[in-house]
């Protein structure tokens, strides 16, 4: 039996509670939002303008909506697979959902199915895949063909197939970091697509690779010296990687995320952003790997930038969608300066199943405070609130130019007691 085969087999012997559904409503909801306020960024309306005349395909609408979901930098986070399986799987599952006409409970059961399959094969593509390779990109394929397949009605030999040729599609490159370019949207969108073709190309009888991970040229083969593969069928019982992803409540990259929840705690400390002398960042190397810059030069920049964003958190005690302009870079510019990031083996060692910080921030009195964080806000340990959720979701729906916020919001939670699946018009 091939990996693939076992990762179908077990992730269609998990049983779906109430709770599971729940739980789905709210990740689908997160996407959605982060898809509507998508539209409202420039690289949000090059994707619109490419996706006019695209909408009978439900390839494209996919790639057009995991697109738009990825562009703000605040969709969900799976931190042990290091995924955002949000932006892959739920445009996957709602553009079949709705061309099938299917219900709200099987749109958001294909929602678990891919959440599942998308972090158990990123679980196990190892550390060293993630500094070449976005694993968004290349793990994300396999959730939402997955949920494809639960849409489609695929046995498990199609499936099989549908993830077999998902993985051959997979690919993503962080070299956009350099320049800050826009390809980490397409990353999301392509993941997307290409589960969807490899989906209805399964239903056709369309074979694939069985052993696409572990094969000789297979996956981990080509892009993962350092894989786990025990990772993808590990704990079969354990309950749904849904239920083990991250919320963002911060529009920048989760590598910044422990240093904000910290630093936002030291705000409330400080009586003048002039009195800070030093700020010393202690992290895993990843978060400095994927985030050391000093002097951002752009909003996107500024997003995958430590020092900008504890700067954010320390001077503002918050860090929003304003926090990351050009007038927001030049005013937190001599607080960033003081700003000396260092990698620790205490908190290297611990991820990617805690990602870690501990900031100490010196006053120029000698005075020294200090925070820790594990983990952080949004993460499973700290979860936002049902009320958090809808106001995030609300926010980005406003931001994106939706008329009715609360309407969608209670549309998408009530298909987990058997609602409807509200029409997205997002060209």
């Amino acid at each position: 039996m091939s990996l693939t085969q076992g990762l179908v087999r077990l992730i269609r012997a998990k049983a779906v509670t109430q709770d599971d559904l729940d739980a789905a409503a709210l990740f689908t909801l997160d996407a959605v939002a982060s898809t509507i306020g998508g539209r409202s960024t420039g690289p949000g309306q090059k994707l619109l303008a490419w996706g006019q005349g695209r909408s009978g395909d439900a390839g494209r609408r996919a790639l057009l909506m995991g697109g738009l979901t990825h562009i703000l930098e605040i969709d969900d986070l799976h931190r042990a697979s290091v995924v955002h399986p949000g932006c892959v799987v739920v445009p996957a599952a709602y553009v079949l959902a709705q061309q099938k006409g299917a219900t709200g409970r099987d749109l958001l059961t294909a929602v678990l199915h891919g959440f599942e399959a998308t972090c158990r094969v990123g679980m196990a593509v190892g550390r060293e895949h993630y500094k070449i390779w976005h694993s968004t990109a290349t793990c994300g394929p396999f959730g939402s063909a997955m949920a494809g397949a639960e849409l489609l009605g695929l046995n498990d030999d199609e499936t099989v197939d549908a993830l077999g040729n998902a993985g051959t599609q997979s690919a993503g490159l962080w070299q956009f970091l350099a320049t800050g370019a826009m390809s980490k949207h397409l990353h999301a969108g392509r993941g997307a697509e290409a589960g969807v073709v490899a989906a209805e190309l399964a239903k056709l009888g369309f074979s694939g690779p069985p052993e696409i991970l572990e094969g000789p040229q297979g996956l981990f083969a080509g892009a993962c010296p350092d894989a786990d593969a025990g990772a993808v069928l590990r704990d079969p019982d354990h309950r749904w990687q849904v239920h083990e992803t991250s919320i963002k409540p911060w529009p920048s990259c989760r590598h910044t995320h422990p240093a904000i929840d910290a630093a936002l705690e030291l705000s409330q400390q400080i009586p003048e952003p002039s009195r800070i002398a030093a700020v010393e960042l202690k992290t895993y190397a990843v978060a400095v790997d994927v985030c050391d810059r000093a002097h951002p030069d752009s909003v996107y920049e500024a997003k995958f930038s430590l020092h900008h964003c504890i700067a954010a958190a320390l001077v503002d005690g918050r860090v929003d969608f304003a926090s990351f302009g050009a007038d927001a870079r030049a005013r937190l510019a001599d607080v960033r300066a003081q700003i000396m990031p260092q990698v620790t083996e205490r908190y290297t060692s611990a991820y990617p199943y805690d990602w870690g910080s501990a900031l100490a921030v010196t006053l120029d009195d000698g005075t020294r405070l200090q925070a820790e964080r594990s983990h952080c806000k949004g993460d499973p340990e700290a979860p936002l609130s049902k009320a958090e959720m809808k106001a995030k979701a609300h926010m980005l729906m406003e931001l994106g130019g939706c008329s009715d916020p609360a309407r969608l919001i209670d549309a998408i939670l009530s298909m987990a007691y058997d609602g409807p699946i509200p029409d997205l018009n997002l060209l």
